[in-house]
């Protein structure tokens, strides 16, 4: 789109300069948000043996710390909007550092659930929502090409920490770890001082023809929401100023706001499907008989299929062609792993994985690089804190619960097929759920600047006539 939402800004972004050291930081922020849950599962055995707990209880630690991440969401967003991101990273870099140094020393396994589950992944809520903030505090041209750049830091921040954990589980075990680890997280700290403020003195300035087809259509939408801004009547302006306070955190009127609306449910659905064919993969390929090695190579596969296909969405929805009607390619994208998961049952031997792995790290990249920037793109990045907030601590119920259930579909049947299915049609479903929305959307976006256009015409040509209608009294007064 953008419309009216990506619109709304008192100032110029920037588009670059100090931006991409800001994208760098992110990069960091949001690498190790997602990455760090997913590789501390290399520790996973040793402590299960050392305090003598299922695997199933094991496996809460990482679904915990991403359940946590999730739902402090509306809190981070609440300190952002109130503070900023630079200090919120800061002090979630504190605190993921506390969790894993208190995590250490711990005795029970609900010891690591507080402490790497429920204190980390506040940490890593404080990382995540400033990072995806602030990009769009400093990009808008350019804003599709720095988010996919700054979400490439999931895949290569886990592709970097399997070894190192690797390597400190070998030389140091768990604990020792647990220890060092908390001071390898402190370089949040070092991402959050990299983001300095925009300066928003800078007056907007024209957005170039090449960025958006609409351009011309969207200044004239803009026009016209300003004259009606300021035909508000005093009584609404009351209300306003009188639930002021709440929306200056957390802005609920969003749930009125039919894109956000489109967007959540639809996310609430893929979520499901989203992160347990990652989880099983490897699981998948030994069941067919296919050795360890040759299993977890599988996640390489995948991991480096997904850190060369980030980048280049950024690209992709960056061009004029693709970035006007950007909410499409998000859809093209989800239905697109749906699609790969249903048939991956159909794979056959270690290549037809082969081939699933570098076609599904395909699509897992594209649904990344594209999932905030697309809420960006509908509430417009004034709203994102908020919107971001609000989208996942609902999101933390189809995360923490997503895995368990497809898990709960392999020991139902004894066969990985009916997940894959599963996942598959929860992903497909959204997608074109996606596709209608949108298309619906855009038409109704499409119908509303037009009557904008023809209010702001009406009320031009009412001024002018009253304006006569003045100079002719004027005119016979004097002459009277």
């Amino acid at each position: 789109m953008p419309t009216k939402a990506a619109k709304n800004l008192s100032y110029s972004p920037p588009d670059g300069g100090w931006g991409w050291v800001v994208v760098f930081g992110a990069f960091i922020s949001i690498g190790f948000s997602y990455a760090f849950p997913k590789s501390l599962t290399v520790y996973f055995k040793e402590i299960q043996e050392y305090f003598s707990v299922s695997y199933s209880e094991i496996a809460w630690v990482s679904s915990v710390m991403l359940a946590s991440m999730y739902a402090a969401g509306p809190v981070s967003s609440i300190l952002v909007n109130r503070y900023g991101s630079r200090p919120v990273v800061l002090v979630g870099g504190l605190i993921l550092s506390a969790g894993m140094v208190l995590a250490s020393f711990g005795t029970t396994i609900i010891h690591l659930y507080l402490c790497v589950g429920v204190i980390g992944g506040l940490g890593l809520a404080f990382n995540l929502q400033p990072a995806l903030t602030i990009i769009g505090t400093y990009f808008h041209i350019k804003r599709p090409l720095a988010n996919g750049l700054a979400m490439t830091g999931s895949p290569v921040l886990l592709s970097t920490l399997a070894p190192v954990n690797q390597f400190l589980f070998d030389c140091f075990g768990w604990r020792g770890s647990f220890l060092i680890l908390g001071a390898v997280v402190l370089n949040c700290c070092v991402a959050g001082a990299l983001m300095r403020p925009v300066n928003k003195n800078l007056k907007p300035k024209a957005e170039p023809q090449e960025c958006n087809g609409a351009a011309a259509e969207e200044a004239a939408a803009a026009d016209t929401n300003a004259h009606i801004d300021n035909l508000l009547s005093e009584q609404s302006q009351k209300e306003s100023s009188n639930q002021g306070c709440i929306h200056k955190f957390i802005d609920f009127s969003l749930f009125r706001h039919r894109g956000f609306l489109i967007y959540l449910v639809g996310n609430v659905v893929m979520f499901f499907g989203f992160f347990a064919p990652v989880v099983f993969l490897a699981p998948y390929a030994k069941h067919q008989g296919i050795d360890e090695y040759s299993a977890a190579f599988l996640l390489s596969i995948f991991a480096l299929a997904d850190m060369f296909i980030r980048p280049t969405t950024g690209i992709i929805g960056n061009t004029k062609w693709i970035r006007p009607r950007i909410q499409y390619f998000f859809s093209f994208a989800v239905t697109y792993n749906g699609v790969c998961h249903i048939f991956c049952p159909l794979a056959s031997g270690y290549a037809g994985l082969v081939v699933y792995a570098v076609f599904f790290g395909l699509g897992f990249g594209m649904v990344s690089a594209l999932l905030f920037e697309v809420l960006m793109d509908l509430v417009g990045a004034h709203r994102f804190s908020t919107a971001v907030g609000l989208v996942t601590i609902i999101e933390c119920g189809p995360v923490l619960l997503g895995p368990p259930i497809s898990g709960a579909l392999v020991d139902a049947f004894g066969d990985y097929k009916y997940m894959y299915f599963a996942c598959g049609v929860f992903m497909l479903v959204p997608g074109i759920f996606f596709f209608i929305m949108h298309y619906y959307n855009y038409k109704k976006l499409d119908e509303e600047q037009r009557q904008n256009v023809a209010v702001e015409m009406r009320t031009s040509e009412e001024a002018v006539q009253f304006k006569m209608n003045q100079g002719d009294k004027i005119a016979q007064g004097t002459n009277g």
